[in-house]
C-alpha cells in the first residue's frame, strides 16, 4: 500500500504496538522511562550521524521506530491511573469499610433495572483531597428525583473496586470501566446522599444544561417520547432511554451503530455544514474562514452532545479530514486519518482497546481504501442507479472493514446489513439535516411545529423499517464461535485480496491463497485445540448450583430441574458454549458423586448427608448445609473444598476460617468466581 510510504503511517504504527505492548506486558515505570531515556539518545546520536550523511537511512530508521514504540509503551504507563499518587484509589484499602466520599456528578449513564448509575469525580476522601472518576449506584427505587450534573454531594459508604468475572469467557465489565479511568464504585441510596447547595460549573455543567434545554422544549411541543429518544441519540448522542425492544430491532437489523453518534453521524454533520458554508469564496481567506467555522461548529456540537470518547474521537477525526478537505493543496485523506489516529492515541492510548474506536477507524479506513475498487467494477450512467450503487460499496466495503472484529466481539452478524443502509442511509441524511435545523430551533426554545412533526414522522418511518428488517429473524446468525488468531487471520486475508483487487498479479495472488491457508490453519488449530480440552467446571450461579463437563465440542451440564428447563436462558452458559465453540449440550440432574480425569468428587448439598468412608479429592459445598465442617476434614482430608453461591454468607466464612485451621485450600465461587478441575 502506497500508506506506507508515509513515514508518520509507520511511526503511528510502531507506536500502536508500544502500547500493545505495554498493555500485555505490563512493565513498571521506572523501566519504561530507563528504555526510552537510552533509545531517546540513541535517536539523537543518529540524528546527527544523518546530518553527516553515515548510513542516514537505515541508523534513522530504526532509531525513530524504536523510540516510536517506547513513546507509544510510555504513553499508555503514564497515563494509567494506578501511577497517578493523586488518585483515589491509593487511599482505598483492600478490607471492606465505609469512607466519607465528596464527588461531583460528571455523565448520566443508561439506567439499569436497579440502579441510576453517573460518572462522578471525586474530589475528596476522609478529607484528603484526591482525583479520579468513580461509577456513583443510586438505587432506584429510592430515587425521587434527578440530579443535575455539576451536583456536589457527600456519601458515607463502602468503596468496591471492579472484580474479574465470577463465570469464564463472561464480559469483563470491571476492564471495560478501568479503560475508561473508572477504577471502582459506589452503592447508595439517595437518602443517604448530602447534597451541596454550590454546583460546580465547568464544561459538562454547561453541556449538561444545553442539551436538557432542548430535550425540555421539545418535550413541551408534544414530540411523542418513543421518536424523541432516537432523536436525541441519533443527534445529541444519549441513548439512555431508549427502550430495550427498539435497541434490540436495530441491533437485528445491522443498525445499532446509527444509535451511537459516530464517524457517520458526524460526518453528515460535516457535510450538512458543507452545504450551509457552500456561497463562502473559495479564496483563501474565504477557506480558512469556512474551516474555523467548521472546525468550531463540530465541537460545539460534541461539548452539546456531552464529550463522550466516542464523540471526541469522531469529532477529532473529522476535524483533520476538513482541514485536509479546504487546505488549498492536494492532501492524501489516508495521511490525515492517520494523523488524527495518532494524536487521540497520544491524549488518549485507552482508546484503543475500545471496541467503538476500533470500529470507527477500521470502517473508515476500509471506506476509502476499497470501496473505489468496489465502484470500479460498474459505473451506471443513470443518476439513482449510481447513488444506489454508490450506497452499496460503501456499506459493503465497511461491514467488510468491520466483520471479523463484529463477529470477535459480539458474535452474531446481520445478514440484512446491505438492505438496511440501502434504505435508511439515505433516510438518515434526511433525518441528520432535519433534526439539526430541530435541535438548534429548540436550543433557543423555539420549536416550529412543522419541523417538529417531520422530524416525528421520520422517525417513525424509520422505527417502521427497522422493525420490519428485524422480523426476519432467519436472516440474523447468532451464537458464531470466532476468537483473536481467527480475527488476525481473517484481516490478513481481507487485506491481501484488496491488495490483489487494486493491481492484479500472480505474486500478490500467492500472498492471498498464503493468507486462506494462514486462515485454515487457525480453523483447524482451533478445533485441534477444543477437541482436546477436558475440564470440569463449578459456575457461580446467585442462589443456585450449576456444574459443567466439558469434553472436546461437546458439555455436560448438571442442575436441579428448574436450571435445566431455562437452560437456553442463562447468558453466562452462553457466553461459554460460544467461546469454546461447543456443539452438542447434554442436561442432566445433578448427583452427589461425580469422577473426573481420576479425581473423585463429592456434593454435600443441604441434606448434610455423607458417606463415612467416601475420602473425595473434591468437596463442593452447595445450599448451605449444615455440617460438622471440622470433624470432615479430620477424617477425609480432602484436596480442596469449593463453595458455591447456592450458600448462605455466613456459612461461607465459618468454612473458610475451619479450612484454615485444617490448612485446607478453600474456594469460595462468590469471591474468587468459578472453580475449574482439569
Amino acid at each position: 500500500m502506497k500508506v506506507l510510504q508515509f513515514p508518520l503511517a509507520r511511526i503511528t504504527l510502531f507506536f500502536i504496538a508500544g502500547i500493545l505492548s505495554a498493555f500485555y506486558l505490563k512493565p513498571d515505570l521506572s523501566s519504561v522511562f530507563l528504555f526510552l531515556g537510552f533509545f531517546s539518545v540513541v535517536f539523537i546520536l543518529s540524528f546527527f550521524l544523518s546530518i553527516k550523511k553515515i548510513n542516514q537511512k537505515i541508523h534513522f530508521a530504526i532509531s525513530t521506530y524504536l523510540l516510536s514504540f517506547l513513546i507509544g509503551a510510555t504513553t499508555l504507563v503514564v497515563h494509567n491511573d494506578y501511577f497517578d499518587k493523586e488518585n483515589y484509589i491509593h487511599l482505598v484499602a483492600e478490607t471492606d469499610r465505609e469512607y466519607t466520599i465528596a464527588v461531583t456528578l460528571r455523565e448520566k449513564l443508561k439506567t439499569t433495572s436497579y440502579n441510576e448509575r453517573y460518572v462522578a469525580t471525586v474530589n475528596y476522601i476522609d478529607g484528603i483531597k484526591t482525583n479520579g472518576k468513580i461509577l456513583l449506584n443510586i438505587r432506584k427505587d429510592s430515587l425521587k428525583h434527578k440530579l443535575e450534573i455539576g451536583s456536589n454531594l457527600l456519601l458515607k459508604e463502602n468503596i468496591y473496586k471492579h472484580k474479574h468475572p465470577y463465570n469464564p469467557d463472561q464480559f469483563d465489565y470491571g476492564k471495560y470501566l478501568e479503560n475508561k479511568s473508572i477504577l471502582s464504585q459506589v452503592y447508595v441510596d439517595v437518602q443517604e446522599i448530602k447534597i451541596n447547595d454550590k454546583i460546580t460549573k465547568n464544561l459538562w455543567y454547561y453541556s449538561s444544561k444545553l442539551r436538557n434545554r432542548i430535550i425540555e422544549n421539545l418535550e413541551k411541543s408534544n414530540f411523542n417520547n418513543t421518536e424523541l429518544n432516537i432523536a436525541v441519540a441519533l443527534i445529541l448522542g444519549q441513548k439512555q432511554d431508549i427502550s430495550p425492544e427498539v435497541m434490540q430491532d436495530y441491533q437485528y437489523a445491522g443498525a445499532v451503530h446509527i444509535l451511537s453518534v459516530s464517524g457517520l453521524h458526524v460526518g453528515y454533520i460535516l457535510l450538512f455544514l458543507n452545504f450551509l458554508l457552500r456561497r463562502i469564496p473559495k479564496t483563501r481567506v474565504g477557506n480558512l474562514t469556512k474551516l474555523f467555522l467548521i472546525i468550531s461548529c463540530l465541537w460545539c456540537f460534541a461539548i452539546i452532545a456531552g464529550l463522550s470518547p466516542s464523540i471526541v474521537r469522531s469529532v477529532t477525526m473529522f476535524s483533520f479530514i476538513a482541514i485536509g478537505m479546504h487546505l488549498r493543496r492536494k492532501t492524501n485523506i489516508f495521511h490525515t486519518l492517520i494523523v488524527s489516529m495518532l494524536l487521540i492515541l497520544i491524549f488518549q492510548p485507552s482508546f484503543l482497546f475500545d471496541v467503538g474506536f476500533q470500529l470507527s477507524y477500521f470502517a473508515l479506513f476500509f471506506i476509502l481504501w476499497l470501496q473505489p475498487i468496489l465502484s470500479g467494477f460498474w459505473k451506471p450512467e443513470n443518476k439513482v442507479c449510481k447513488y444506489l450503487w454508490d450506497i452499496l460499496t460503501v456499506s459493503f466495503s465497511a461491514q467488510i472493514g468491520t466483520f471479523p472484529l463484529s463477529i470477535y466481539y459480539f458474535h452474531q452478524f446481520p445478514g440484512l446489513f446491505f438492505l438496511t443502509n440501502m434504505i435508511i442511509l439515505p433516510f438518515l441524511g434526511f433525518i441528520m439535516g432535519l433534526g439539526m435545523v430541530v435541535m438548534i430551533w429548540a436550543l433557543f426554545g423555539l420549536v416550529p411545529l412543522i419541523f417538529v412533526k417531520a422530524l416525528e414522522y421520520s422517525i417513525f418511518g424509520l422505527n417502521w423499517i427497522i422493525n420490519w428488517i428485524a422480523s426476519f429473524e432467519s436472516f440474523i446468525f447468532r451464537d458464531i464461535p470466532f476468537n483473536i488468531y481467527m480475527e488476525i487471520s481473517l484481516y490478513v486475508w481481507i487485506a491481501m485480496s484488496v491488495l490483489w483487487m487494486e493491481k492484479r498479479s500472480f505474486k500478490r495472488l500467492v500472498f492471498v491463497l498464503s493468507a486462506f491457508i494462514l486462515f485454515q490453519i487457525s480453523l483447524f488449530g482451533t478445533k485441534y485445540h477444543t477437541e482436546n480440552q477436558n475440564e470440569m467446571l463449578v459456575f457461580h450461579s446467585r442462589k443456585n448450583s450449576i456444574f459443567v463437563e466439558r469434553k472436546g465440542k461437546q458439555l455436560k451440564v448438571f442442575a436441579n430441574d428448574s436450571i435445566l428447563k431455562n437452560l437456553e436462558q442463562d447468558k453466562n452458559l452462553k457466553s461459554f458454549t460460544v467461546a469454546n465453540f461447543i456443539e452438542t449440550i447434554k442436561k442432566e440432574k445433578s448427583s452427589n458423586f461425580y469422577y473426573f480425569n481420576q479425581k473423585k468428587i463429592f456434593v454435600i448439598d443441604s441434606s448434610g448427608v455423607y458417606p463415612k468412608n467416601i475420602k473425595p479429592d473434591v468437596v463442593l459445598l452447595i445450599q448451605s448445609p449444615k455440617v460438622n465442617l471440622d470433624r470432615f476434614l479430620l477424617v477425609h482430608k480432602p484436596e480442596i473444598i469449593v463453595a458455591d453461591g447456592s450458600n448462605y454468607k455466613t456459612y461461607i466464612e465459618r468454612w473458610k476460617a475451619t479450612c484454615e485451621k485444617q490448612k485446607i485450600p478453600f474456594h469460595a465461587v462468590g469471591e474468587k468466581g468459578f472453580y475449574r478441575i482439569e
